[in-house]
């Protein structure tokens, strides 16, 4: 980001003192909090691959120390310093924490003879490192115990990083999860994860500087480690709320959480050390309720339900409460004041939404209308560093209503770069539309220079001048932007009109999540990756066995259509064919294979019919 003159929102945001916009700047607890129990980081601050490539680098975010620069809202600027704190911390005893080494905590709970280890991390690497950070501080002890608080792959991805599969076979370590985690980790990602992936890249800002006028943070965290995803199934899984597990001499009660921040989901009490871990369900900021990489849309009223279930559990009992993210707080009264508010400001935003929704308000009215209660915004946890109110208002009416606004003029609407030509040849032409969108920057309107030139780029792509202007007025809403995602998303949109769409090194291929998907949601991805134009008005029926696996299906093209069916009870197919699992794969994605003859023939006949999604689309332009 170049210099930026500051937008009229920022302007405001200053002008009328941080006091004024929200919490009081003067509350240091949280930076308490986060210092406390420091025990050491490490000494090379580079986590390195066994390529020797980067994965994650803790002296990448240097640049936060002092006060906060024009290029970055300084409540944004606060949280980024804070969660930038890297290392070992010492929660209450036998309790620690490495936080810092991903976007997420790896929580080390000392048991009689090793580790149980909550959430290991999205990487083996940054996984490892965390390990040897807590053995080299505090003795080296075997991982007796990994735990998974969820189902989303920073907080399981890192497992091979801390033990080896044939210790979890043998029984030596146990991998515990809530229910249902195993289709849920794999499955998030299968049908739409192309899409996903390239607009994770706009959330997480993966292609950006790390500085002051690129990326910040993360808002629950500084980003994801960029090594290799692993996983290791559960050998443990908790069914009910109330269940409890001794492991190690540690005695655990699970509270399931299904449905609200990911669908298979748990908190955990430790009743000997007074010790309540809130998951994810919990943070130092507002949580996305529609995440904007995609994703299904959760239930904000149902995370409000379960914190106000944790706090009748354990809200009289706690002194100590971790999460998965971020730092821990301390002290009965402060922990329930932060479950309490927590809970209120999604009650709020779920409540108040419908609401309005119910008064005839379409999405983008009630995002512009609705504010929490005084009470609850002043609260630093409360403020939108990850998800805003803005976005989860929107998401709380679409899991409702829908996309349709009930206006008929939506039913059929022009395609983006259709309706753009028009608009612009009726507003005068690119150059008249420029033109206003300039007087709109200059004036501090960013909004809506943002919405004329942006119709402007849809209309013409080629037109440099817009594009250029248009990422102007995107790097001025970033600086603004209190929201760590939005910065990252108008950001990354400023640099590829610039430059076009540039590929970022994310988290390597994850083999074991390949391995753990059912062969039906493999089958279901075939599906959304059929071309009905190389079909045409062809038809085939093929049978399919993985003798490894005792798994049959039969797999129908007909009218340009994927279907399967398990263990077909009767029926011709056109051919058949049996083969291991990974090697129908391997030919799948364009490898050699066992299949040979008739059998190779009708693989590769289904083969062709598909077309690999694009993982660079454009986004800001069409």
């Amino acid at each position: 980001m170049r210099s930026v003159m500051i937008g009229a929102g920022l302007a405001a945001w200053l002008a009328a003192g941080p006091a004024a916009a929200g919490p009081d700047f003067a509350d240091r607890r949280d930076l308490g909090f986060a210092e406390r129990g420091f025990a050491g980081t490490r000494s090379d601050p580079r986590i390195l691959d066994a390529q020797g490539r980067l994965v994650w680098d803790l002296s990448a975010y240097d640049f936060l120390k002092g006060r906060a620069p024009a290029t970055v809202n300084p409540s944004l600027w606060r949280q980024a310093q804070l969660l930038s704190k890297h290392g070992l911390f010492k929660v209450t005893d036998g309790v620690w924490q490495v936080r810092g080494f991903d976007l997420a905590n790896a929580t080390f709970v000392a048991g009689r003879t090793g580790w149980i280890v909550i959430d290991p991390l999205t990487s083996a690497e940054a996984a490892q490192a965390a390990l040897d950070l807590a053995n080299e501080k505090l003795g080296r002890r075997p991982v007796v115990a990994l735990v998974y608080t969820h189902s989303h792959v920073d907080h399981f991805g890192g497992a091979r990083g801390m033990v080896a599969q044939a210790d979890v076979e043998t029984g030596r370590v146990q991998v515990i999860a809530p229910e249902g985690f195993l289709e849920h980790a794999v499955s998030e990602n299968v049908i739409a994860g192309a899409a996903m992936a390239r607009r994770a890249v706009y959330q997480f800002g993966t292609t950006l500087p790390k500085s002051a006028t690129g990326q910040v943070s993360a808002g629950i965290g500084q980003g994801l480690s960029a090594g290799t995803q692993t996983l290791i199934p559960p050998t443990v899984e908790v069914a009910r709320t109330g269940q409890e597990l001794t492991v190690d001499g540690v005695r655990m009660q699970f509270q399931l959480t299904p449905g609200a921040e990911a669908p298979a989901e748990m908190n955990i009490w430790f009743p000997e050390l007074k010790l309540l871990d809130l998951a994810e369900n919990a943070n130092a900021t507002m949580h996305n309720v529609l995440t904007p990489r995609g994703a299904l849309v959760r239930d904000a009223k149902a995370w409000s339900d379960y914190l106000s279930e944790s706090l009748r559990l354990y809200g009289g009992q706690a002194e100590v409460m971790i999460t998965s993210h971020a730092w821990p707080r301390f002290g009965g009264g402060e922990i329930t004041e932060f479950v309490g508010k927590h809970r209120d400001a999604y009650k709020f935003l779920h409540d108040q939404t419908v609401r309005l929704m119910n008064e005839g308000l379409t999405g983008p009215e009630i995002a512009n209308r609705l504010t929490l209660p005084e009470v609850l915004d002043r609260e630093w946890y409360n403020r939108g560093y990850y998800g805003t109110l803005s976005f989860n208002s929107r998401a709380v009416y679409q899991r409702y209503m829908g996309w349709y606004d009930a206006n008929p003029v939506n039913l059929a609407p022009l395609d983006p770069a259709d309706e753009s030509r028009r608009y612009v040849a009726m507003m005068g032409g690119p150059a008249r539309v420029v033109a206003e969108g300039r007087k709109a920057f200059a004036a501090g309107d960013d909004r809506w220079a943002a919405t004329l030139l942006n119709r402007a780029v849809q209309a013409d792509p080629k037109d440099q001048a817009a594009r250029d202007l248009l990422g102007q007025v995107y790097e001025r809403l970033a600086a603004g932007a209190e929201s760590s995602l939005w910065r990252n998303m108008y950001l990354t949109g400023a640099q590829e009109l610039r430059s076009g769409v540039r590929a970022g090194r994310t988290a390597q291929g994850a083999p074991d999540l390949i391995r753990n998907t059912p062969t039906p949601m493999l089958l279901d991805l075939m599906a959304v990756r059929l071309d009905p134009a190389k079909v045409g008005d062809q038809a085939l029926v093929l049978d399919l066995a993985f003798p490894e696996r005792k798994e049959r299906f039969r797999v129908t093209v007909r009218n340009q259509v994927l279907t399967w069916e398990a263990d077909p009870a009767g029926g011709r197919a056109d051919a058949a064919v049996s083969l291991p699992r990974a090697q129908f794969l391997a030919m799948a994605a364009g490898g050699p294979g066992a299949a040979a003859g008739e059998e190779a023939a009708a693989l590769k006949r289904l083969f062709g019919w598909f077309t690999p999604p694009s993982g660079d689309f454009p986004i800001v332009w069409r």
